[in-house]
């Protein structure tokens, strides 16, 4: 048995027993670095990556190659600690994804900052629905800005078709911005529209996020 063999059992068992709940932040981190870290003390690891990002949260939405500038933290460890958090989150879009009805700006915004969050870089999303606005698919269209043509309009057509869809939201975020269009997002918006229309599907609103709120085109009177 290894020098800390024993420490680790204890907190295995303590976690069996109790869950999470009577664990500090910094402990969580050093069991979870137990499946990544075999024969190491990750006590002082865990340390190391609260001390440089400041919270749980921060370390776990971390980038992996940030994750790796902390000393001790390969990139089998950083690869575990940032995909826990994202494995949760895909869960739980599954599972709200399951007859959801998006017939408002509200509750398409609700659900579209569940899919933005943690998010670094700018990221366009197509909600295909149907004629009642329960939503079929969540689509990732890409990545970058809409003025670096972040906006694929051949891939917004084909979510489009594949899935059947009535109608149409799309989506992106600001993420150091705020969440007010653009004149590109105007232009991108535009495109989207007559795009859709030539195939007879309806483009119901475009969203744009930013900083935890939200701005509905339709709702604020741009797409008439």
């Amino acid at each position: 048995m290894g020098i800390h063999d024993g420490h680790r059992d204890k907190m295995r068992q303590r976690f069996l027993r109790g869950g999470l709940d009577a664990f500090a932040d910094h402990e969580a981190l050093e069991l979870l670095l137990y499946y990544a870290i075999p024969r190491r003390d990750t006590n002082p690891l865990a340390h190391a990556l609260m001390e440089r990002y400041g919270s749980l949260a921060a370390v776990l939405t971390a980038p992996v190659e940030d994750l790796q500038k902390v000393e001790g933290i390969g990139e089998s460890a950083a690869i575990l600690l940032s995909l826990v958090p994202r494995l949760y989150l895909r869960a739980r879009l599954a599972e709200a994804q399951q007859e959801q009805i998006l017939n408002s700006s509200e509750k398409a915004g609700a659900y579209l900052m569940e899919r933005f969050a943690g998010e670094k870089h700018e990221v366009v999303y197509a909600l295909c629905l149907d004629r009642k606005g329960k939503l079929i698919a969540c689509k990732r269209l890409g990545e970058g800005d809409m003025a670096s043509a972040g906006l694929d309009i051949r891939r917004l057509l084909e979510a489009a078709l594949l899935t059947s869809a009535s109608a149409v939201i799309l989506s992106h975020n600001h993420p150091s911005g705020v969440a007010l269009p653009s004149q590109d997002d105007f232009i991108a918006t535009e495109r989207a529209k007559a795009a859709l229309e030539s195939i007879g599907v309806q483009l119901a609103d475009h969203i744009i996020a930013a900083d935890g709120d939200f701005v509905s085109m339709a709702d604020s009177g741009y797409l008439g």
